[in-house]
């Protein structure tokens, strides 16, 4: 009986992709004959008809299966929505714009089947056509994130990525609400291959991720891999304490020894707005991890699910 391999694809607003994808996506499973094939969309909340062409799909390839959120969970609820609906002995996990290309699966597959690896990642070599300013801060990003969390995260890595049942079921085990999918591949480990491959250009639509998105994510990412943010508020808090003291003692002396009056109320309201934000900046970096902390206690849903193609068969019948 041939292993099966699922092919987890999230999708918001993805309708005029879906077509292309399939093709593509079609064209390699009938390559890799070896195996058996599903292709699990998982539907976050999309606006368009992006629903509607999954089911046209089914309609026609009863290999195609999905997951249809209530509302938009986000990316990181549909990555882990796909991983616990896929059936199969591998998962792939790729995006529908063919950012991912398909053709590189075969080559992904080969390196798990000689059980050298557990799990294959990719990382791009290039960002051409990303604006320069967001790749910028990618590499600012990638490089403070290594230093702070002892977990690696690879510059350049993707989503896209093949996995063995073992390295998956290791994965949906961490049921935690904010997620930060690449920092948890990381951090289960397993023996990873990483393969390399010029920047791809989406076939058709428009990226949903801002430049403010992307650093809200980033800062998700830091807070939960890493408390150094919260070491570096109290050394801040440290060196000001020590610096005041030190001030003070400067003014006293000079005070009673030369007898020069305290001046400089410009200085004074610099220091105090220096000061200010410093404590400002400190409190905000202990917001977000007591924020985190928040939504971890209350223990809602990551996603929530509306529909699947079995909701959809029994509909029919």
């Amino acid at each position: 009986m041939k292993k099966l391999l699922s092919v987890v694809v999230p999708c918001y607003n993805e309708a005029p992709v879906l077509d292309k994808f399939y093709t593509e996506i079609n064209k390699v499973s009938h390559e890799m004959t070896e195996l058996g094939f599903e292709f699990l969309f998982v539907n976050d909340g999309s606006k368009d008809e992006t629903l509607k062409k999954i089911e046209e799909l089914r309609n026609k390839d009863p290999r195609v299966r999905f997951v249809s959120f209530s509302r938009n969970f986000g990316k990181e609820a549909a990555l882990l929505a796909g991983l616990d609906y896929a059936k199969g002995d591998y998962v792939v996990v790729m995006d529908a714009d063919l950012q991912d290309p398909p053709e590189m699966l075969p080559k992904m597959y080969e390196y798990i089947k000689s059980g050298e690896y557990d799990s294959v990642g990719t990382r791009r070599v290039t960002r051409e056509g990303e604006p320069p300013i967001r790749s910028f801060f990618a590499r600012i990003f990638y490089k403070l994130i290594n230093r702070m969390s002892k977990v690696e995260m690879v510059d350049g890595a993707r989503d896209y990525r093949l996995m063995t049942r073992q390295v998956v079921d290791a994965i949906i085990s961490m049921r935690e609400y904010n997620r930060y999918s690449k920092g948890l591949f990381s951090f289960v480990g397993f023996r990873t291959k990483w393969l390399e491959y010029q920047n791809v250009q989406r076939v058709a639509g428009e990226t949903h991720w801002s430049f403010w998105g992307l650093l809200v994510y980033a800062i998700d990412g830091i807070c939960a891999f890493s408390t150094v943010p919260l070491i570096l508020a109290a050394i801040m808090g440290l060196v000001f304490c020590l610096a005041a003291f030190v001030m003070i003692v400067v003014i006293v002396v000079k005070t009673l020894a030369f007898g020069d009056p305290v001046g400089g109320w410009p200085s004074m309201i610099c220091v105090i707005l220096l000061v200010g934000g410093i404590q400002l900046l400190a409190l905000g970096i202990i917001g977000q991890y007591l924020a985190k902390t928040y939504l971890e206690t209350k223990g809602r849903p990551v996603y929530i699910v509306q529909r699947t193609e079995e909701d959809r068969e029994l509909v029919l019948a």
